[in-house]
């Protein structure tokens, strides 16, 4: 599909190779590569975003392979009143390639802040459902969301870093943004007037870091909602940990009582057993053996737990006394030392005292 300045659009087919013998370019430059580059050839700019391939000229606009790209409301509505002058561009007033640049970098960034949009809202609502203090569990279908989105943001991740490391390497070479400039050198008029107060370079340059900003401003974003996913995995593993450690505590809990039990049980087997003693015929040994049995038990249960909870407390960090106030830090250093040494000192001469 070729567009001309202004807005006119034509739809023809072609074979690559009468096209790039049409255009004066090579067949590698023509050749699908699912890559993101913006590279000059031959008074004419090779544009690839991914899907997206384009070549500018000075004089047109040419799109290839669009169909089944998702790209006919923007190719049929918008890119056409856009190249016009109509839209809200800044390089309206600027040479025809200009406006094609910055209509290709502008959809481009518009994807990608599509794909952002669609992924923070879907993100933020699974890790506010899996974060809930009030869940003892956590769910394997949330979990099985969050693992898709971490990977579809991993990929947004990818393509902003690729996008930014493009318009980089552009920016770092101050020929290569002369060579974008492709009117300056194909009309005379123009370089005059660009040598006179309108430098191009400059205002392809400024063009390229205005969408390199917006690039960082996403990339920003994206790397923000990874903190929270590793935050948010790093609060799921803690309260999982915390919910065992319950677990095991009432496991625990439940074995001493099993075998304070067990112990005191022991009286009731010896009694169980055919022999005769005296205290078969006393009416009250029954009710005396078993008060005995479980008030051991639960004297014995109690001091096990009364263990357990000593062993399980935290420790109390020891107290770290202040030597000094806040003063500079080299000041405090020095301070700090003389202190020591003068007790250093002090404890030896007390030592030496006693000897």
């Amino acid at each position: 599909m070729k567009f001309d300045k202004e807005g006119n659009a034509t739809s023809f087919e072609r074979k690559k190779t009468e096209l790039y013998q049409e255009l004066g370019l090579q067949a590698r430059d023509l050749r699908f590569q699912h890559l993101v580059s913006i590279e000059p050839r031959n008074n004419k700019i090779i544009m690839r975003m991914e899907f997206l391939k384009a070549v500018v000229s000075p004089e047109f606009l040419l799109i290839l392979d669009h169909r089944n790209m998702n790209m006919e409301q923007w190719l049929s509505q918008e890119l056409a009143s856009q190249l016009a002058g109509e839209g809200q561009l800044v390089t309206c007033s600027l040479p025809f390639e200009f406006r094609a640049i910055e209509v290709i970098l502008q959809y481009w960034i518009s994807k990608l802040q599509a794909r952002l949009n669609l992924l923070q809202p879907q993100i933020l609502e699974t890790l506010e459902a899996l974060v809930d203090p009030k869940l003892l569990s956590v769910d394997r279908s949330k979990l099985h969301v969050l693992l898709q989105n971490g990977k579809s943001l991993s990929e947004l991740e990818t393509d902003l870093r690729v996008f930014k490391e493009t318009l980089l390497k552009i920016l770092d070479e101050e020929e290569l943004i002369e060579e974008l400039c492709l009117t300056k050198w194909t009309d005379p008029q123009v370089f005059k007037e660009s040598t006179s107060g309108i430098d191009h370079a400059e205002e392809m340059e400024l063009l390229l870091e205005n969408y390199y900003r917006q690039t960082e401003d996403l990339a920003n974003e994206a790397r923000e909602l990874r903190v929270l996913i590793d935050d948010s995995e790093s609060i799921i593993f803690i309260n999982l940990d915390s919910h065992r450690n319950v677990m095991m505590r009432l496991n625990l809990q439940l074995t001493m009582g099993t075998f304070s039990l067990s112990l005191f049980g022991l009286i009731g087997v010896a009694f169980g057993m055919n022999l005769e003693s005296t205290l078969e015929e006393d009416l009250r040994a029954f009710w005396l053996v078993t008060g005995i049995m479980f008030l051991g038990s639960g004297l014995m249960w109690r001091r096990l737990l009364s263990f357990l909870g000593r062993h399980l407390e935290p420790s109390v960090p020891p107290q770290v006394h202040t030597f000094l106030k806040k003063t500079q830090p080299a000041a405090g250093r020095t301070e700090v030392k003389r202190i020591l040494k003068t007790e250093a000192f002090g404890s030896s001469k007390n030592t030496l005292a006693n000897q």
